[in-house]
């Protein structure tokens, strides 16, 4: 079997991560509609609300930088490692040109941006990936940036705070990709000898080797509401298993009724509990 008849078969049994429809903006950016109740706003005023819907409280996409701006204190941010690229390890066929094209779209060198900053005076290091690049899947820059951003913290003595949002591993790089489940797994874990605070945040999604490694480390593991947080896809499972999964199954509520989150925060308060709980642990 040729290896561009895998890729078909894999694309046509594979369950994409990011189900649920995304927000449409209209006349140029100036109006944006909510995928979750079809209620027109204006994209300004949406923005002031955190990009969460007024109406119905669906929590649409956030760039890194209007999450950055959010959670940590105005011009406290300095960024790490930000001229980090990928490169082509496996020379997959237009793989440079996707990320070329995802760079010019973002504005950003990869899927994560990191840096440290102040939350309510207090120090931290921050991670926050994107979904808006190769959909935040994790490939060897990734990996190495967010072990960086853990190392950092121990450095300084500081919380970490990480806001995942991702497909799962790159394909792209193959088990390069996997190899950063390992990595920042065990940078983690000394974190956690250390006796530092590692806080994880999942948001739609956070999926596949994510959500199986470093997502799920945290001290305290917290998620936006209705986020899809799982490793297989919802087909896959339900193919494996003969089985038809609850209609709810592998969103934020369902996994904090089943004990695998802490809590589910709204966007509106997640900057005030971040800020008690590294107050609290600093």
């Amino acid at each position: 079997m040729m290896i561009k008849d895998l890729f078909s078969k894999r694309r046509k049994y594979a369950s994409m991560p990011a189900e649920r429809e995304q927000p449409k903006t209209m006349n140029e950016g100036v109006m944006t509609k909510c995928p979750k109740c079809k209620t027109i706003v204006y994209t300004k005023e949406l923005m002031k609300h955190a990009n969460v819907c007024m109406h119905c409280g669906h929590h649409m996409p956030m760039t890194p930088s209007e999450r950055i701006d959010l959670i940590l204190d105005t011009d406290s941010f300095r960024e790490l490692h930000p001229h980090m690229v990928s490169a082509d390890p496996l020379e997959f066929p237009e793989y440079k040109e996707k990320l070329e094209k995802d760079q010019k779209k973002t504005g950003h060198k990869e899927a994560v941006v990191t840096g440290e900053g102040t939350i309510g005076g207090t120090p931290v290091v921050l991670g926050v990936m994107d979904p808006a690049f190769r959909m935040g899947s994790m490939g060897s820059v990734v990996g190495e940036k967010i072990t960086r951003a853990i190392e950092r913290a121990l450095d300084l003595h500081a919380p970490f705070i990480l806001f995942s949002a991702s497909g799962g591993a790159r394909m792209q790089e193959g088990i390069l990709s996997l190899m950063q489940m390992a990595k920042t797994s065990a940078a983690l874990k000394k974190m956690d000898e250390a006796g530092l605070l590692f806080v994880s945040v999942m948001t739609h999604p956070t999926t596949g080797g994510v959500s199986a490694s470093f997502a799920s480390l945290g001290d305290y593991n917290f998620a936006e509401p209705e986020a899809l947080i799982g490793f297989a896809g919802r087909r896959i499972i339900e193919q494996t298993i003969r089985q038809e999964l609850p209609e709810d199954f592998q969103t934020s509520e369902f996994l904090l009724k089943h004990g695998q989150l802490d809590k589910v925060l709204h966007r509106q308060d997640m900057k005030n509990v971040l800020s008690a709980i590294v107050q609290m642990h600093t």
